[in-house]
C-alpha cells in the first residue's frame, strides 16, 4: 500500500524493509505544478520527452514487497538525478556564474537540476526563476527523496547484511538494445550484482549493454557504497518494450516485461542474501 511523503509516493516501509532490494523511480513523475505551467514558453506536451514515460507502472507491476519510492512532480520541475549544485545560471537567479564550479556535461547541455532546454523545442522557460524558488524545490522535493532513500538503504543493510538500490529509468528505443545497466563503471555496486542482472536479461532474450550510453548519475554516486554494503545499479528499459507503438501509453507487453524485471529483483535479493552469509572457516 502506498503512502504519500512530501512529493513522492512510498510503497513499503522505510525503516523496516521487507527485502534488501530498494526500488527508486525518480523520473516518471507526471505532476506539473501551476508555477511550472505558468513559466513555460513551449507547449506542456513538449515536456513529456523528459519523462521516463510510465516506467513507474512497470516498476509497480514488478514489485512485490520491496520498499519503493516514486517521485510525483515531473522531472521538468526538479531532477532528482542531479546534485543540488548543478544549478543553471541561465535560468536560476540564485546562481552567481562567477562563483559557480565548472559545469558538468549535463549542465552544459541544459539538463541540470532544473532542465533548461530539450531537443528540437529549445529553451523551455519564459524567464529565469528566482533563486528562492529553486531553493524551495530543493528543500521540498530533492532532499526528502534522497533522505528517504538513505534511510531505507541503511535499514535494509542493517536487516539483511547488504542493501541494493535499483534505480529504475527508461530510454528512447536504441538499435538492438533493450536494457542498459549502469553501475558507474564498477564504482556503485559489486560486479556480482551486475552479473546476476545480465544473466537474467540473457535468459529473457533481452539484449543489454553495460554503462553505455548510460552509466547512472547522481543517485548512484550519492547512495552506492559497496565498501560498506550498499550497492546501487541503474536500469534503463527501452520504452519500446513496455509502451504502445506511439511510445505514449502502457502497451500490451508491459506485463511480460514486468515478469522479467521481477526475476531480476529476485536474483538481486538472492545475491544479496547469499553474499552476506558468514563464510565457513577453512
Amino acid at each position: 500500500m502506498a503512502g504519500t511523503a512530501h512529493s513522492f509516493d512510498l510503497f513499503g516501509s522505510l525503516d523496516a524493509p521487507a527485502s534488501p532490494v530498494i526500488l527508486s523511480v525518480p523520473h516518471a513523475g507526471r505532476d506539473y505544478p501551476l508555477a511550472l505551467r505558468a513559466a513555460l514558453r513551449v507547449p506542456i506536451e513538449a515536456l513529456t520527452v523528459l519523462e521516463d514515460r510510465f516506467v513507474d507502472q512497470l516498476a509497480s507491476a514488478a514489485r512485490d514487497a520491496e520498499t519503493m519510492l516514486v517521485q510525483r512532480p515531473a522531472r521538468a520541475w526538479i531532477d532528482l538525478n542531479r546534485d543540488e549544485s548543478e544549478r543553471d545560471p541561465r535560468i536560476d537567479d540564485g546562481v552567481d556564474p562567477r562563483a559557480a564550479q565548472a559545469p558538468s556535461a549535463k549542465l552544459r547541455s541544459g539538463l541540470g537540476l532544473v532542465p533548461r532546454r530539450i531537443g528540437r523545442h529549445g529553451d523551455l522557460w519564459l524567464r529565469p526563476f528566482a533563486g528562492e524558488a529553486i531553493d524551495a524545490r530543493i528543500v521540498a522535493d530533492h532532499r526528502p527523496y534522497h533522505r528517504a532513500l538513505a534511510i531505507a538503504l541503511a535499514a535494509a543493510r542493517a536487516r539483511f547484511g547488504a542493501a541494493v538500490l535499483i534505480d529504475v529509468h527508461s530510454m528512447p528505443p536504441l538499435a538492438d538494445t533493450a536494457i542498459v545497466f549502469g553501475d558507474r563503471y564498477g564504482r556503485a555496486a559489486a560486479t556480482r550484482f551486475v552479473h546476476r542482472l545480465e544473466a537474467e536479461a540473457e535468459a529473457a532474450g533481452l539484449h543489454y549493454t553495460l554503462n553505455a550510453p548510460y552509466a547512472g548519475g547522481h543517485i548512484l554516486d550519492r547512495h552506492g557504497d559497496p565498501a560498506h554494503g550498499i550497492h546501487a545499479v541503474q536500469i534503463e528499459w527501452s520504452r519500446a518494450l513496455y509502451l504502445d507503438a506511439a511510445l505514449d501509453q502502457p502497451g500490451p507487453r508491459l506485463t511480460a516485461v514486468a515478469e522479467s524485471f521481477r526475476r531480476m529483483i529476485d536474483a538481486i535479493a538472492d545475491e544479496a542474501a547469499n553474499g552476506s552469509l558468514p563464510q565457513a572457516a577453512e
